[in-house]
């Protein structure tokens, strides 16, 4: 059976909690939700890159692109690809070598209040540059799971800021709290307590 997608099941499980005031609710969130998320929020520089060193008009550089999401057992993984120019800069162009690699990291979903937050990072595969894996460990360990966090309180609020125009009734969410977050098979199965007002 194929994931709907992330705004939708949002949208049916508010709507669903409309009848019970601060009640608990199950949302799912599939592997390309978070995939989008990531994207937009961490690899959103030129052509998808998130530059750890340099930008684009540097000579040398190293840069991340093309993050995947996937689930593996009770764990998220994400595996991007990098590419390095690693020396020293000399009239413009870099002296010293070019690397390419792949690199995943896995991490456990955490609930955070009204966040969807991530910890335990595990980095399950590096390069074999010394000098790359240098720059990368801090990349993977900690900027890419901070970035990932997704507030879902904000998101279920931007989505309910059209409900109106919608479905003929103003939605308000007067609070949110992610109780657990766990990885079932395809999806990120989250348990929520959400107060909703209908007007």
């Amino acid at each position: 059976m194929r994931c709907l997608p992330f705004r939708l099941l949002v949208s049916m499980a508010l709507l669903f909690a409309v009848t019970r005031a601060a009640s608990a609710i199950e949302v799912t969130m599939s592997a390309q939700a978070l995939e989008r998320t990531l994207r937009a929020q961490l690899f959103n520089g030129p052509e998808g890159r998130y530059y750890i060193r340099g930008d684009a008009s540097s000579p040398c550089y190293v840069y991340a692109d093309s993050p995947h999401v996937t689930f593996v057992q009770d764990r998220i993984v994400v595996h991007i690809h990098a590419k390095a120019k690693l020396g020293t800069p000399v009239h413009g162009a870099c002296l010293g070598v070019s690397l390419s690699t792949d690199a995943d990291v896995s991490l456990i979903p955490d609930a955070e209040e009204e966040s969807i937050g991530f910890r335990d990072a595990r980095i399950e595969r590096l390069s074999e540059s010394k000098e790359l894996n240098f720059l990368l460990v801090p990349f993977l360990s900690h900027k890419l799971p901070a970035q990932m966090k997704v507030n879902a309180a904000v998101l279920m609020r931007q989505l309910l800021s059209r409900s109106t125009e919608t479905t003929g009734y103003t939605l308000a969410l007067n609070s949110l709290k992610l109780h657990s977050l766990l990885v079932e098979g395809e999806s990120l199965v989250m348990d929520v307590d959400a107060d909703l007002k209908v007007d």
